[in-house]
């Protein structure tokens, strides 16, 4: 496959060699593990390229992507799951229910095609394909376009740069904004039956401080914990919504890998979005532990 249909038996034995295939399984794997080590997972069979080097191009865009999609969801599920909680048994929190259902029910990828379809044909208001318009250059920084565009102080490109942004976020955000909603909501009701609330109220404080400085807290921990899985998450569903809206990241370089088999690239994709995991993870672990004074005195 990397070579070509027409190449000769001996430079495909050739090739063989230098990828130490005829060796045994457990010495391929050596071989294999001592370059992750050093960052070598070897070179693409599309790009012809080392793969460390198409991740450092790739990777910045759909970091750029899931950071926005990230702040989207955070943020709206937080009003929205208070909305509905201050408003029970309501049609304000009726509305949000049946809106929750068809948010997690709905795929992102058919999002990211009802927003090109309206946004894109219908109402033509905001770009759809690709990062950046092509009359706009920006300097390589941090390979995140809008950021790059506010350290060179070229604002009109961090504008449209977050113009391209908006529609790929949005498809991405749709599914966890809804059930980090629906949670946050849960939790709120749950923790306003506690004792302890029932003692503030008692006390004639409004609800507007009571919701601040006595439900949020609590209720925010079990919200944490799937927030941070849906952030990782995001590097794993932006596969589809990249390829759909021609964003040039590392979830469309991956899905480019798994259709030709792109055994390194793939490799290189899938141990770096369990990095990113892990690295959410033990961040998500130290919020809680701020949240909740039980986990943090716990060892007391």
């Amino acid at each position: 496959m990397a070579l070509g249909p027409r190449a000769s038996q001996e430079i495909v034995e050739q090739l063989r060699e230098e990828m130490h295939l005829n060796e045994s399984i457990p010495i391929q794997y050596v071989y294999w593990f001592k370059g992750v080590l050093t960052g070598d997972f070897g070179k693409s069979l599309n790009t012809k390229r080392p793969v460390i080097q198409d991740v450092l191009e790739f990777l910045p865009a759909t970091l750029e992507l899931a950071f926005l999609a990230g702040f989207i969801f955070i943020v709206v599920s937080i009003i929205l799951g208070i909305l509905a909680a201050r408003h029970k048994d309501t049609w304000i929190d009726g509305a949000l229910r049946i809106m929750s259902y068809a948010g997690i029910a709905l795929p992102s990828f058919v999002v990211a095609t009802l927003l090109i379809l309206v946004f894109g044909y219908h109402w033509k208001i905001i770009p759809v394909f690709g990062r950046l318009s092509s009359e706009f250059n920006v300097p390589y920084i941090t390979g995140m376009v809008v950021f790059d565009s506010l350290i060179s102080g070229n604002f009109a490109a961090a504008g449209d740069g977050l113009k391209h942004l908006i529609l790929p976020a949005f498809a991405l955000s749709v599914g966890p904004l809804f059930q980090e909603a629906r949670i946050l909501r849960s939790s709120l009701t749950d923790n306003m039956n506690k004792e302890y609330v029932s003692v503030v109220r008692g006390y004639g404080i409004p609800k507007s401080v009571i919701m601040r400085k006595h439900l949020l807290k609590p209720s925010f921990i079990p919200v944490v914990s799937v927030m941070g899985l849906d952030f990782a998450s995001l590097l794993g569903n932006a596969f589809l919504v990249e390829k759909i809206f021609n964003w040039p990241g590392l979830s469309r370089y991956g899905l480019n890998a798994m259709l030709s088999k792109d055994l390194n690239a793939i490799s290189a994709v899938i141990i770096i979005i369990g990095l990113i995991f892990l690295i959410v993870n033990i961040v998500v672990d130290i919020i809680i532990a701020s949240l909740d004074p039980r986990i943090r005195l716990g060892g007391k």
